[in-house]
């Protein structure tokens, strides 16, 4: 922040003064300032770089105050400074005005696409494994379920609702300051259960058929099952023994950043499937979604915290844009980028 603060001051007054007394010997500010100039691209180099990795960052903010400020130096500068006596010798623009005045039009684009149209999000966790994983990066819809104002998040115009089996970002109720991501399992009216890892609706059992064991290093031993919900056939993953894990990955688990999971054996008499302790028979209200990630015995969701409200929603998931894993598999899967979520 300082080495911005002094370049801009620089840049805006003290520079065009400078200007004005050609042939004065450089000062020690000149030094100082000639050590922030060469700073200032690694700084602004390594903010752009903590706003893409960060998974706390709120994107949208920063894009509004990124829009508000470059607007604002410049409409000082057209206002009050464009006309300084200083600014007249060789008819020179501060760098700060032209990198405000390059920056705005593409930030208020941004802000424009993000809040109405569409709106990059980064899978920050294991919960809706097989379908996303840690390191996609996906392109959410933001018209789906209407159009809001950004950071506010009003509804101003109503183009849809969720449908049983959507992939759907939305800010949990009891953090509101966070994007997740799950799948819909229940729209308002829905008698949901879940037993054993099944979904019930209305009475009806969910269609659901185990094809497999899933192994990948961290998780061992677990099956992977196809599920038919709505119009969407998408994979889940489950334990249907008591799911264990180890604080600390094992050699076998590339991720040093994860716990690692182990599913079979035989379990003691009296224990129940992680699913069975999460089970869940109730009627989702009017204005609420019950939701649930694939990964079924790896999911913090509606089991456990409840439903999300209409006006918590954030967009509808349909594409992985780009894949970044460096913990499993060392950069892209370039197999990933392009696919449809179903």
């Amino acid at each position: 922040m300082p080495v911005v603060i002094i370049c801009a001051i620089d840049d805006w007054v003290l520079k065009p003064a400078r200007r004005l007394k050609v042939g004065s010997e450089p000062t020690a500010e000149a030094t100082i300032i000639r050590f922030c100039y060469r700073w200032l691209p690694i700084v602004v180099a390594a903010v752009v770089l903590q706003i893409f990795i960060s998974r706390s960052i709120n994107f949208s903010l920063v894009l509004v105050i990124v829009t508000a400020a470059t607007g604002l130096v410049w409409l000082i500068d057209a206002l009050l400074l464009a006309r300084r006596p200083e600014r007249a010798v060789g008819n020179v623009v501060p760098a700060t005005v032209e990198y405000a005045r390059s920056i705005f039009p593409v930030a208020i684009t941004v802000v424009l696409l993000r809040a109405f149209l569409f709106e990059p999000f980064r899978i920050p966790s294991d919960s809706m494994m097989p379908t996303l994983r840690d390191g996609d990066f996906i392109v959410v819809e933001k018209f789906a379920f209407g159009l809001r104002l950004p950071i506010t998040h009003t509804k101003i115009l109503n183009t849809g609702e969720p449908k049983r089996g959507d992939v759907v970002v939305f800010r949990p109720p009891f953090k509101l300051s966070q994007d997740w991501i799950k799948r819909v399992v229940g729209v308002p009216g829905d008698h949901v259960v879940v037993r054993n890892d099944r979904l019930s609706i209305n009475g009806h059992r969910v269609p659901f058929k185990v094809t497999g064991i899933f192994s990948d290093g961290c998780y061992e031993n677990m099956q992977i099952a196809t599920e038919h919900l709505g119009t969407h056939v998408h994979q889940v993953l489950l334990c249907p023994v008591p799911l264990e894990f180890t604080q600390n990955p094992l050699p076998s688990c590339p991720r040093t950043d994860a716990h690692e999971y182990f599913c079979g054996g035989s379990p003691p008499p009296d224990a129940l499937p992680l699913s069975e302790k999460s089970a869940f028979d109730m009627i989702v209200p009017p204005g609420d979604y019950m939701v649930m990630g694939d990964n079924r015995d790896n999911s913090y969701d509606s089991r456990f915290w409840g439903f999300v409200p209409e006006k918590d929603l954030v967009g509808k998931a349909t594409y992985i844009w780009f894949n970044w894993d460096p913990h499993r598999a060392g950069g892209p899967i370039w197999s990933r980028i392009g696919t449809r979520i179903r």
